[in-house]
């Protein structure tokens, strides 16, 4: 990836249910830029709404800088409404295996219309936490890039990704995109 233009943003990790464990290609990216940081939550085993939110926009709050995020699973949902809700600083979304929001009953509470900023939805074909149709429908609502990567479960730990590298090329993608200032293609 290249770090270089990584290095104008400030990349937030916004993990989902339980937090991201040592394997989970969030914290493996973390350990490989030390300068990304992880939003955390109060309780990560409740999946609130609008307390995971109010923690992404207490994050972003915190350093205006350009900033990217890197979202996964209810963390997804969190990053897309508090971005709808303030897209101040917000240069790009990457929103991997969004959680299903009908499976929580918050569908009307998320935008329903485009993500003020680039954004890129990626899903698996065998996600247990997301039909991979519903997650297509998902990223056409918010005018989100679609990759659907095949068979990779929920795109966790148990997933084998490892450092996950085609999921940094896409958050490099995002820098690129908002560094050029060119649209992100659909």
């Amino acid at each position: 990836m290249g770090a270089a233009l990584l290095s104008n943003y400030r990349v937030l990790v916004v993990p989902g249910l339980s937090n991201s464990g040592e394997e989970h290609w969030q914290s493996r990216w973390q350990r490989l830029y030390p300068g990304f940081e992880r939003v955390n939550q109060q309780d990560w085993e409740t999946p609130n709404l609008q307390a995971w939110r109010a923690n992404v926009d207490r994050v972003r709050q915190e350093d205006r800088r350009p900033t990217l995020i890197a979202a996964h699973s209810f963390g997804s949902l969190a990053s897309a409404l508090s971005v709808a809700e303030d897209p101040l600083g917000v240069e790009g979304l990457l929103l991997v295996a969004p959680a299903d929001p009908d499976k929580f009953g918050l569908a009307a509470r998320l935008p329903q219309g485009p993500l003020p900023c680039p954004s890129i939805v990626i899903a698996s074909s065998t996600d247990p936490w997301m039909d991979i149709g519903k997650a297509r429908e998902w990223a056409a609502r918010w005018g989100s890039r679609f990759i659907d990567i095949g068979e990779r479960g929920h795109i966790n730990s148990e997933s084998g990704l490892g450092d996950w590298i085609f999921g940094q090329q896409q958050l490099q993608l995002l820098a690129e995109t908002a560094h050029n200032g060119s649209p992100l293609s659909v």
